[in-house]
């Protein structure tokens, strides 16, 4: 399955890294062009491509936003995305740590009104990008990554490459209930939890 990121800064940059080294195809944009990442593409070598947003989410099997989410709306055409998976990984904040008051609504919702059809999945968004680097090659139990949406075969497209990089899928239920979970502000935002910790909150 062929990813596509959108931001790539430290944490886009290395959700790319650990696909790689998991045997997947990448392509990567951001909004200062593909020139901007040639860096990181020779570091990462032939799996990994760059392209602009448009043209990442054309090539891209299953496409995750790890940008700012002010930065999402009018980021691509509002049809460009239907019947496609689409990773939320982005958080709403109102300032340095402050969660945005988004209403009662959840950032993943606002995306699905956004990108109409797009198989919304919030996830890749609760851990800090250092224990992302390094968490899914640790020894011993699996730290959990969680998965909200709407859409259940799309939350097993997203699990399935959760488990190929070495963590935990946790499903925390649908899009709202779920995304309110896990955004900030939430309680399982950037709390790194193992599976078992994870599974126990969920039912508790």
């Amino acid at each position: 399955m062929r990813t596509g990121i959108i931001g790539t800064g430290r944490i886009g940059s290395t959700l790319a890294r650990i696909l790689v080294a998991a045997g997947h195809e990448v392509v990567l944009a951001n909004a200062r062009g593909p020139q901007s990442i040639g860096p990181l593409l020779a570091e990462l070598g032939p799996a990994a491509s760059a392209a602009h947003p448009a043209g990442a989410a054309e090539r891209a099997d299953l496409l995750v936003l790890m940008l700012p989410h002010a930065s999402v709306r009018g980021l691509l055409p509002p049809d460009s995305l239907r019947d496609r998976v689409l990773v939320d990984a982005t958080n709403a904040f109102g300032g340095p740590g402050t969660p945005a008051d988004l209403g009662g609504r959840t950032s993943s919702e606002l995306v699905a009104e956004w990108y109409p059809g797009a198989r919304v999945v919030k996830s890749l968004n609760t851990m800090h990008y250092e224990t992302l680097a390094v968490a899914g090659t640790a020894q011993g139990e699996r730290l959990a990554h969680f998965t909200a949406g709407d859409d259940g075969k799309a939350k097993e497209i997203v699990a399935g490459i959760i488990t190929d990089l070495g963590f935990a899928a946790v499903d925390t239920g649908p899009l709202h209930s779920g995304g309110i979970l896990q955004q900030p502000g939430g309680p399982l935002f950037n709390r790194p939890l193992t599976e078992a910790q994870a599974l126990a909150w969920i039912s508790h």
